[in-house]
């Protein structure tokens, strides 16, 4: 008997990032249970897109209906249809445990209500969580988490951040779904030359829930002058990328603008797909991130990273790989123009060392995520 599996997350909407980890997700889901590809069905922002992309079945994440209450309502009753056809559902992937943007926790609380009014097991597989500041949001959460099989986080302080809103069940650490991809790193340079930098946009009004236009100024003016920094002391070929685009590409343009050293630096400008990115960080020496999935992506790679810290995830991974020494908070990053000249100091002190322990970190964490999916296994027993 085939079985049929749902996969619901941030997906589907031009986040790349999140894309790598519903690439990982399916691989995962179709190397252990040896499934075609229409078995799966992932609930999409987009699902032309995602059903082309990945030869899966797909349908809409949610059905907007004018205010929360009507979509949440309309989202149930349309979706409920799909998820009692399945076997197992797989929550999975990314920051969707929290509230930041109000509609994630009921959103996906609405899919555990489904499965378990289905009598269908459901997992909570390698998420991210917070920020958790709302009681609606807290609750949702404790619900989703109550009734799941099992529960899975990419770190430790995700674990943390439930417990402290009252999720009782056990609780697993297992690293970012991501890190089940793998590609061989190209490169293997005496010394970093080639550098990858992400960005984005940081309080920019046509992204962030808040716009504070004063931040976001100072924000690439610091990544400018500190790429300038870095440029000036070393002959380096510095190549803009977007994991969420056009928006993170318009961020690069901005800091390209402003610095002296643009001569050195390329934007890529384009939707780059999760096997894109993997191409891009193996074929960099160092990669500069600020999304996390650039950090994670190049990590699946064994590239060496330096982070922007711009949210507690970014900072939560870098102390997870023991590299808070070349981490820097993006609220500092205009106070001084060595920030990046200091960690790249920091990482070549050793390059050979550095290269060895990034190694051993992406094997590490390559293995945490492929045991996670005996999550699938013990919770699918529920219902074959």
């Amino acid at each position: 008997m085939t079985v049929r599996i749902g996969i619901v997350g941030n997906y589907g909407n031009d986040n790349n990032g999140d894309e790598a980890i519903l690439l990982s997700i399916i691989s995962q889901v179709t190397s252990v249970f040896q499934v075609p590809s229409d078995a799966i069905t992932v609930f999409s922002n987009n699902p032309k897109q995602t059903a082309q992309r990945y030869q899966v079945m797909s349908a809409p994440l949610y059905y907007k209906k004018g205010n929360a209450v009507k979509t949440f309502g309309a989202t149930y009753l349309q979706n409920k249809k799909i998820v009692k056809t399945f076997d197992l559902l797989i929550i999975g992937g990314g920051g969707i445990l929290m509230d930041l943007y109000k509609r994630e926790a009921p959103l996906y609380g609405s899919y555990a209500m489904m499965a378990k009014n289905s009598g269908v097991p459901y997992v909570i597989y390698g998420c991210g969580a917070g920020p958790l500041n709302s009681d609606v949001g807290k609750w949702f959460i404790r619900y989703m988490s109550k009734h799941a099989h099992s529960i899975s986080v990419r770190d430790p302080e995700s674990a943390e951040l439930l417990k402290s809103v009252g999720v009782r069940k056990s609780i697993e650490v297992m690293g970012d779904p991501a890190f089940s991809l793998k590609k061989e790193r190209r490169t293997t340079a005496d010394r970093p030359l080639k550098i990858g930098v992400t960005a984005v946009p940081y309080y920019h009004g046509g992204y962030w829930p808040e716009s504070k236009e004063e931040i976001y100024q100072l924000y690439i003016e610091g990544m400018a002058k500190n790429l300038d920094a870095l440029a000036a002391k070393q002959p380096v070929e510095i190549t803009f990328f977007a994991t969420k685009f056009p928006q993170d590409a318009d961020v690069t343009k901005d800091i390209q603008k402003l610095m002296k050293e643009s001569a050195s630096t390329t934007v890529i400008d384009r939707n780059l797909v999760p096997e894109d990115l993997l191409e891009i960080t193996a074929s960099q020496d160092l990669v500069i991130g600020t999304r996390l999935h650039s950090l994670i992506l190049a990590t699946c790679t064994a590239t060496p990273v330096i982070a922007v810290c711009y949210h507690h995830k970014v900072t939560d991974f870098m102390k997870l790989a023991n590299l808070e020494h070349v981490s820097i908070p993006i609220d500092e990053m205009h106070e001084s123009a060595d920030h990046f000249s200091k960690a790249y100091d920091s990482l070549t002190a050793d390059w050979e060392s550095t290269c060895a322990q990034t190694e051993k970190l992406s094997s590490t964490l390559y293995d945490a995520a492929m045991k996670g999916t005996r999550q699938f296994t013990e919770a699918i027993k529920k219902r074959v």
